[in-house]
C-alpha cells in the first residue's frame, strides 16, 4: 500500500506548493489536494492552473493520489433546496474535472446529511428523502465520472446517514456504477463499529481509504488523537484490507493540528504510517 496525507493535516495557510515540499520531506509517496471554494485550486481554477499544480508535484518527485474536498458541508447533496443541491453537483462535475487535469484517479465527496451535529443550524432531512435525494445526486454523476474516467469515493463521515456498512454497500449498488464506490474513513467509523467489519463488507467497493484513530473514552471530536494513539486495531485493519487485496493509497487526515511546532504533525504522522504499514521495525 502507498503512504498518503491529506492536504488538511498541514499547517493552516501552508501553501500547496509548500505542503507538497513537507509531504516529500517527511516521505509521504503521495498527497491529497482539497478543492475549495476560492484560491489556486478551487471551483475558478483554469485547466492550466491545475495542471501547473500537477507540474509542480511532479517536479518535486511526489504522487498526487486523489482530490477531496470540504464544500459538501456547505452544498449537500442530500438537501431538498434544489438551488443548494443543484451547486452541489456543479462543485462535483468541476471535482472531477480538476482530478482528470490533476492526473489523480478519484475524488472523494461527502454525500450529504440527515443531520450534522457540529455545524451549527445544520438543516436535518428526513432519512428516506436524504437518501433518495443522493440516490438520484450519484446516479446521475456516475455519467460525469464515466466520461473522465475518474472514481467517486463516498466517504463515511459523521452526517446520521449511511451508517453501517451494509447500508454504504446497499447504497453504492444501487447506484450500479464502477465508477462509483467507497472512500473509506477508518477512524470515523470507530465510536460506534469496527473498521476491519466494514472492509470486509465493502470490499472491492472500496476506491480509497483515509487514516485517522480515535479514543471511543474521550468522545464527540475530542476523540481523533494522533495514529497509534487511539482505539483502531491497526494490525486487523491491515490484515482485513490485505485480505481484500487493496493494494492503493492509505491517506492521513489527522485532526485536530498541533498547537505548536505545526509541523511535527506531519512528521509524526509518517513515522506512525511506517510502522503500520511494516516499512519500519522501530
Amino acid at each position: 500500500m502507498k503512504k498518503g496525507i491529506n492536504i488538511w493535516s498541514f499547517p493552516a495557510g501552508m501553501s500547496i506548493e509548500e505542503s507538497i515540499e513537507l509531504a516529500k520531506d517527511a516521505g509521504f509517496d503521495g498527497i491529497e489536494l482539497s478543492l475549495n471554494e476560492t484560491g489556486p485550486l478551487s471551483l475558478e481554477s483554469t485547466t492550466e492552473e491545475v495542471r501547473a499544480i500537477r507540474q509542480f508535484a511532479d517536479n518535486t518527485g511526489i504522487e498526487l493520489s486523489s482530490l477531496a474536498s470540504g464544500l459538501y458541508w456547505d452544498y449537500p447533496p442530500t438537501s431538498e433546496n434544489e438551488q443548494v443541491s443543484a451547486k452541489a453537483f456543479d462543485v462535483a462535475r468541476k471535482q472531477l474535472e480538476h482530478a482528470a487535469a490533476l492526473g489523480v484517479d478519484s475524488v472523494l465527496i461527502v454525500p450529504g446529511a440527515v443531520g450534522v451535529d457540529f455545524i451549527p443550524n445544520a438543516p436535518v432531512v428526513p432519512y428516506d428523502r436524504a437518501y433518495d435525494n443522493a440516490l438520484a445526486f450519484f446516479t446521475k454523476l456516475a455519467k460525469e465520472a464515466e466520461a473522465v474516467k475518474v472514481a467517486i469515493g463516498i466517504e463515511n463521515v459523521w452526517n446520521k446517514f449511511l451508517l453501517s456498512p451494509l447500508e454504504m454497500r446497499g447504497f453504492i449498488d444501487a447506484v450500479g456504477s464502477e465508477y462509483v464506490g467507497s472512500y473509506f474513513d477508518v477512524g470515523n467509523v470507530v465510536y460506534s463499529g469496527y473498521p476491519e467489519h466494514w472492509i470486509s463488507i465493502l470490499n472491492k467497493r472500496i476506491k480509497k481509504v483515509h487514516f485517522k484513530d480515535y479514543r471511543r473514552q474521550a468522545g464527540g471530536l475530542h476523540g481523533f488523537v494522533d495514529l497509534l494513539a487511539g482505539d483502531v486495531d491497526y494490525p486487523v485493519v491491515i490484515q482485513a484490507l490485505e485480505a481484500i487485496g487493496y493494494n492503493d493509497y492509505v491517506t492521513a487526515e489527522m485532526i485536530p493540528p498541533y498547537t505548536h511546532h505545526t509541523k511535527q504533525i506531519v512528521y509524526n504522522t509518517s513515522a506512525a504510517m511506517d510502522a503500520i504499514l511494516g516499512r519500519t521495525d522501530r
